[in-house]
């Protein structure tokens, strides 16, 4: 890794870029260590943490909008970044200056020479504790605090939180989390710690088997937000009957904080009526009238719940889809689940290394729908170009496919591509 000296943006980014070699990590002492070396800025922190296949980043946006309507000072910690890397670390929704974020690279630098050569801290190690040190900094009132990948040996679950949030369970990271559901349900439980109350809206019998007993063994109250629990759920004003879910789960949790943390219900309402959540079925339309729906439904479960909004909110219409993958996500499966949805294709590279090529996605769609007419395009503004004069196009796959969407459709441009300090490799073993 260069060894750099910090002196801007570029050279701050340049640094973050350098951390991606030593991949993605399973374990916590690092991250402890780092912690300390800087004070253990989390001690003076409360925070809901929060895990789960899917929603957590919707979950967490609308906690956020929630505590901040009520006059909390509300750092948001999520990942991965559609376009700016400065959106990991929010302070009441605004990015983390880029000042700061110089400022805290320059900081943390030569700390990391405390560790050994064969014992580097990761990007997500470093850029979790830069988050924990900005936070205390700007003494936030409660940090949403999201996992990275699993829970118990992930880099935020150094923290003790005033609740746990596990949204749901659903294949995805199978390589990493297990091949079952129960063994995925184990690493997300470990966010749960003693004493601490636990909100989940997991519903297979398996699953609850196993947080139920993680909770048992912590002694830790367990709120369990069934589908019962809907039809008194004010409504987001997001796409998608997953997205009334994910707001029973805030709403669960906000009720399971009450005497910690009072608000009251018009404020809850407010919070949840001006929640912002890019990417998970975001419709924008152009001046030209075409729609465009934006949803980064990356693993089974999101494409599940694309088909439903689909056929809930747009009933009857028939859109051209854009998709495009990573190759280490079930997309063969995902393909056959979406291929029903649309009698148009475009297939595309995602912009990573990890991609999967749009010309195995083409042909998985031309076998799961043989009367589809799938073409391969070799980048997404070429696809979009393409389809200009659809009246209904859906752009949907990885995340970063998502972000790339929203700077081509000049939504949120950036300055600089920092996409691609999404990447990391596979997990270590546990240290």
């Amino acid at each position: 890794m260069k060894k750099a000296e910090i002196s801007d943006h570029a050279t701050a980014l340049e640094f973050l870029y350098g951390l991606q070699i030593f991949g993605a990590n399973f374990g916590l002492d690092n991250t402890r260590k780092l912690a300390a070396l800087l004070g253990n800025p989390q001690g003076k922190l409360r925070f809901i943490h929060v895990a789960g296949t899917n929603g957590k980043g919707s979950t967490c946006a609308m906690l956020e909008s929630i505590y901040r309507t009520a006059g909390l000072r509300v750092g948001l910690f999520t990942s991965p970044h559609l376009i700016s890397f400065r959106e990991r670390i929010q302070v009441n929704r605004q990015l983390i200056p880029e000042a700061d974020l110089i400022r805290l690279v320059k900081e943390i630098q030569p700390l990391l020479k405390q560790f050994p050569a064969d014992n580097h801290l990761t990007l997500f190690e470093v850029v979790t504790v830069m988050a924990l040190k900005y936070f205390a900094e700007q003494k936030c009132d409660l940090v949403i605090w999201e996992t990275g990948l699993g829970g118990r040996l992930d880099a935020t679950n150094i923290v003790t939180p005033l609740a746990s949030v596990i949204t749901n369970i659903a294949f995805d990271h199978e390589q990493w989390l297990g091949n079952t559901l129960e063994k995925i349900a184990a690493e997300k439980a470990g966010i749960i710690k003693l004493g601490v109350p636990v909100v989940t809206a997991a519903g297979q019998p398996e699953v609850l088997a196993v947080i139920e007993q993680v909770a048992r063994q912590n002694h830790s109250p367990l709120e369990i937000v069934n589908p019962e629990r809907l039809a008194r759920t004010l409504a987001p004003p997001m796409l998608g009957e997953h997205q009334k879910l994910n707001a029973a789960i805030a709403l669960a949790t906000v009720e399971v904080l009450k005497n910690a943390i009072p608000v009251n219900a018009e404020t809850i309402g407010a919070g949840l009526a001006n929640v912002n959540w890019p990417g998970r079925l975001q419709l924008i339309q152009k001046p030209n009238g075409q729609k465009i729906l934006l949803d980064g439904a990356h693993n089974l479960a999101g494409a599940t719940a694309l088909g439903a909004a689909l056929k809930q909110d747009f009933p009857g219409v028939r859109p051209l889809l854009i998709f495009g993958a990573l190759g280490d996500k079930n997309w063969p499966a995902i393909c056959r689940l979406l291929a029903p949805l649309a009698d148009q294709f475009l297939t595309v590279p995602v912009a990573s290394e990890r991609t999967t090529d749009a010309n195995a996605l083409a042909e998985a769609f031309r076998s799961a729908n043989p009367k589809a007419v799938v073409a391969v395009k070799t980048n997404l503004s070429e696809a979009l170009k393409a389809c200009k004069d659809e009246p209904f196009v859906v752009i949907t796959g990885s995340l970063y496919l998502i972000g790339e969407a929203l700077e081509l459709l000049v939504i949120s441009p950036a300055a600089t591509d920092e996409r691609g300090l999404n990447e990391w490799t596979a997990p270590k073993k546990s240290r």
